[in-house]
Parts: C-alpha cells; structure tokens; sequence
C-alpha cells in the first residue's frame, strides 16, 4: 500500500520522528488508524444507545406513559439535577 501525503502532513511526521515520539513513519499511521477505529467505534456505540433510548420511548408513549413537556416539567428537571450535584 502506497500513501501521499500533503508536504505539510509529511513535515509534521517527520518532525514526530525526529522527535523520538515515534520510531518510524509507520508508526504514525497505525497509531492515527487505531484511533479513527477507536473513533468509529465510539460512534456506533452511541447511536445504537441513542436508538434503545428512541425504542424505549416509543414504547413508554404506546404504553400511554408519557408526560407533557412544558416550563414546568423543565424546570422540575433543571431542580432535580442542580440537587444531585449541589455539595
């Protein structure tokens, strides 16, 4: 596998392993590639959580356990978590 790199990208490497951070180029690449993986990763975790978040809701809403979103219901919110966190 052959990659190009920008001037500018290919100065910044070379500054990282003549820095002694890295001992060859080859190492900035997998450690960039494992992070974009740890990165995806991440990603899908939260949006497979945001959509048991969605189904449990519509649920809630099927079952008729809902409630109406208003000032109040915000505000009674905003209490409850200033008390959580309140030393």
């Amino acid at each position: 596998m052959e990659i190009f790199l920008n001037p500018k990208m290919q100065q910044w490497i070379n500054e990282k392993v003549d820095s002694g951070m890295y001992n060859n180029s080859n190492e900035i690449i997998l450690e960039g590639l494992r992070l974009l993986r740890i990165q995806e990763e991440q990603r899908h975790a939260m949006i497979e959580d945001l959509r048991r978040e969605i189904l449990m809701g519509l649920k809630q809403l099927d079952l008729d356990r809902s409630v109406e979103f208003d000032q109040a219901a915000v505000k009674d919110i905003k209490q409850a978590g200033r008390s959580r966190y309140s030393p």
